[in-house]
């Protein structure tokens, strides 16, 4: 009878100890959740004040910029005055294709467990240049909505231009025009910036521009043709579009890859990334189907282009 009396307690015992547990682990739960929430909240507020603040930054840059125009303007309109015979302004066009990439971001999951998810698709966007007798200004008017980068990449691609050809512009308005697709919401990005400038320089030396070639690269004002991103989403666009060309920085020659590889132990399945460096002209040629070119700088975008 004692024996049984003992078990019966020990038994009572085991189950108000495994009871105050769970409900000790079910609290502590909560409270995890609870503190997820509030961090989870403390990022959304930290979140709304970075955007606020980009917005800021961005109207500060876009008040500067027009303060600078006034300033160009105004020296143009003295430098008329000064010099009687005042030059006349430039008159030229041109226009290419350029390879863009549409990134969109989705979240998936359940509250509070929502991790973002990236998507990135190319696609073609048209840039032309037109220019006039003016003031010395350099204008983008773009059908999405247009960005800071793109514009100072325009300011750019002009200087560039101008001390390519020796061609003084501060009597002619540079005139960018960019028609992208309804599905892109803004331009924005430095990458066209090779490609404007190379639209000036056949504006101003009257060159037609094949229309079945096409490149991407920033510039720098000393007329070097930099690194991008997304090279395979872009060459994939220039190809579908019946592009034969695609001019690509040197500086992307290297093309890092990610093969999965399965390690089995036992009953477990290890998978593993595992990064593979490869030459993106090859790889672009032989899996794309279009014709790469590396360049370092305008001149060797001229090169190809007057070959």
């Amino acid at each position: 009878m004692i024996k049984k009396t003992s078990a019966v307690v020990v038994m009572a015992v085991l189950l108000i100890a495994s009871i105050s547990a769970n409900v000790y682990l079910l609290n502590s739960q909560h409270k995890s959740i609870a503190a997820l929430k509030t961090h989870i909240n403390s990022l959304e507020t930290e979140n709304t004040y970075l955007i606020e603040e980009l917005y800021r930054t961005n109207l500060s840059l876009q008040q500067a910029r027009a303060q600078l125009q006034v300033y160009r303007d105004r020296i143009a309109k003295l430098t008329a005055r000064i010099n009687r015979t005042a030059v006349a302004g430039e008159v030229g066009s041109a226009q290419l294709e350029a390879p863009a990439v549409l990134r969109r971001v989705q979240y998936q999951g359940n509250y509070p467990f929502y991790r973002p998810v990236v998507t990135e698709n190319g696609t073609m966007i048209r840039v032309s240049v037109d220019i006039k007798p003016g003031y010395g200004r350099v204008l983008v008017v773009t059908k999405p909505l247009m960005g800071v980068v793109f514009q100072d990449a325009a300011n750019t691609a002009t200087i560039v231009a101008e001390n390519y050809t020796g061609i003084d512009l501060s009597g002619s308005d540079v005139t960018f025009s960019v028609e992208a697709p309804s599905k892109i919401p803004e331009v924005d990005g430095p990458s066209a910036g090779a490609l404007m400038t190379i639209l000036v320089i056949a504006a101003l030396n009257n060159i037609s521009l094949p229309p079945d070639i096409t490149m991407t690269g920033t510039i720098s004002s000393n007329g070097h043709v930099g690194e991008i991103g997304g090279v395979i989403e872009k060459a994939k666009a220039a190809r579908e579009s019946g592009k034969r060309i695609f001019i690509l920085p040197r500086e992307n020659s290297r093309l890092i890859q990610y093969k999965e590889v399965r390690e089995q132990f036992g009953f477990l399945t290890i998978i593993r990334q595992t990064p593979i460096v490869e030459d993106a002209k090859e790889y672009i040629e032989k899996n794309i189907g279009i014709h790469v070119e590396y360049v370092d700088s305008i001149d060797d975008i001229m090169r190809l282009i007057t070959a």
